[in-house]
């Protein structure tokens, strides 16, 4: 008989599990269901629009979806549309791969005056669930954090709305970068140059653009020994020292927009009112034991009038599913999810980011879902009772749910290419959705 198994979240994580479960020796059927009208989670709604080779993962992604063992059921939201028990009545197992697109808090005064870098990233990624306009006036701008969104963010805001316009961003995305007023973006980082978790590939690109100038301030760029111990062991560390060390104390050259590195500055305060952010203040810190840091007690204001938080994502609790709200993952040993007391609960798993939280890139979600499928595999029999696709289709067909198949997204995926070559570009993405639920359906 054959394995029905339900993957709840059409990103990466999901489809590689399908992908892997498609390969087993087990007779397989797959359904992924996925909240928006487009699959492909961050690969979609995560990376910046100017990196368009990060993009090039959607093509393998889009083979398995067009695998016949497997069927997108695209515009069905958990919890929403239908419930952990139902999917139970329909599928032997569900797999939940919902990743992480909250933003992680500063736990500082004043962080209400943020904004999450997440947020930014869905707002030029044309979410079709953020508003089409976001605030771009602040000529000064505070990003927190020493990652690649951080970076993203930072790029985003220093380069031209022309620069981008080679991008698949649609027309409202456009016009809000065209008519920015930021000309400097400070980077701040608690600790020093040798702990940034830049990739070195990201950094050198911020150096790319003809309009943006990268400076890379002097105070705080130390490097004691435990941080040379820890870069002679870490090759992407050392790349990524390396060629900040090039950059450091360099005379600037006169671009009209800067992006500036700080290190060991942690933020402790950021100060506004309800016309929004005048100050971020920062505390000096200098290292500890095992790259750890502490305050030095000197505290520098920053003139700048928008902060964003880009210190990591957070996933989201599932209606009716357990959830460790401290590590912000859903309880699980290898992928099978633990009750309360510990126990697996039979017939449920999960991969990706809820499952190990926000780390690594995109490919180690390979190794995760693999880790899941192989127990899945070993603890599942055939004992769902409405056990055909159709059953699942009249159950959404009642309930009015408009779903959209991979059919549907072969359509949208063609007409945003259509798009494109009408301006010279790849593509021109559609960010309402409606829109995209109207050209899906042709």
């Amino acid at each position: 008989m054959t394995l029905r198994v339900a993957i709840v979240g059409g990103g990466p994580a999901g489809i590689y599990a399908a992908d892997i479960l498609t390969k087993s020796e087990v007779d397989v059927s797959v359904d992924i269901l996925e909240r928006l009208p487009a699959p492909f989670g961050l690969v979609r709604y995560g990376v910046a629009p100017d990196h368009p080779r990060i993009k090039e993962i959607v093509k393998a992604l889009q083979r398995v979806l067009a695998k016949p063992q497997v069927r997108l059921l695209a515009g069905v939201e958990f919890g929403v549309d239908v419930k952990l028990e139902v999917l139970h009545d329909f599928y032997d197992a569900v797999i939940v791969a919902t990743g992480a697109m909250a933003d992680r808090d500063l736990g500082i005064p004043g962080e209400e005056l943020s904004h999450g870098a997440a947020d930014f990233v869905s707002w030029y990624d044309a979410h079709p669930d953020v508003g089409r306009s976001w605030p771009l006036d602040a000529p000064s701008v505070a990003v927190i954090g020493v990652g690649n969104v951080a970076l993203d963010v930072a790029r985003v805001l220093a380069k031209t709305g022309d620069e981008m316009l080679v991008t698949d961003i649609p027309a409202h995305v456009y016009e809000g970068l065209a008519t920015k007023t930021t000309t400097d973006v400070h980077v701040f980082a608690r600790r020093g140059p040798a702990y940034a978790k830049f990739s070195p590939l990201e950094l050198r690109e911020l150096n790319h653009s003809p309009n943006v100038e990268v400076i890379v301030h002097p105070e705080g760029f130390d490097v004691d020994e435990q941080a040379m111990a820890h870069v002679a062991s870490n090759k992407q560390a050392k790349m990524v020292l390396s060629t900040l060390s090039n950059w450091v104390g360099r005379e600037p050259v006169g671009k009209p927009h800067r992006i500036h590195l700080h290190f060991a500055e942690a933020p402790t305060e950021i100060l506004g009112d309800e016309t929004g952010v005048t100050t971020l203040r920062t505390e000096r810190t200098r290292p500890t034991d095992h790259g750890a840091v502490e305050g030095t007690g000197v505290h520098t204001d920053w003139d700048v009038q928008a902060v964003y938080r880009a210190v990591g994502y957070r996933s989201s609790a599932l209606p009716g599913l357990p959830f460790d709200e401290r590590a912000a993952v859903i309880p699980n040993d290898g992928g099978r999810v633990l009750d309360l007391d510990g126990q697996p609960i039979p017939g449920l798993f999960v991969t990706g980011w809820i499952k190990r939280g926000p780390v690594g890139l995109i490919g180690h979600t390979k190794s995760d879902a693999a880790e899941t499928v192989e127990h899945l595999l070993a603890d599942t029999r055939p004992i769902a009772t409405d056990r055909e696709p159709a059953d699942v289709d009249a159950y959404f067909a009642e309930r009015g749910v408009q779903v959209s198949t991979f059919e549907h997204w072969e359509r949208l995926d063609a007409h945003e290419v259509a798009l494109g070559e009408a301006e010279g570009r790849a593509r021109v993405k559609v960010a309402d959705r409606a829109e995209m639920i109207r050209v899906g359906r042709g």
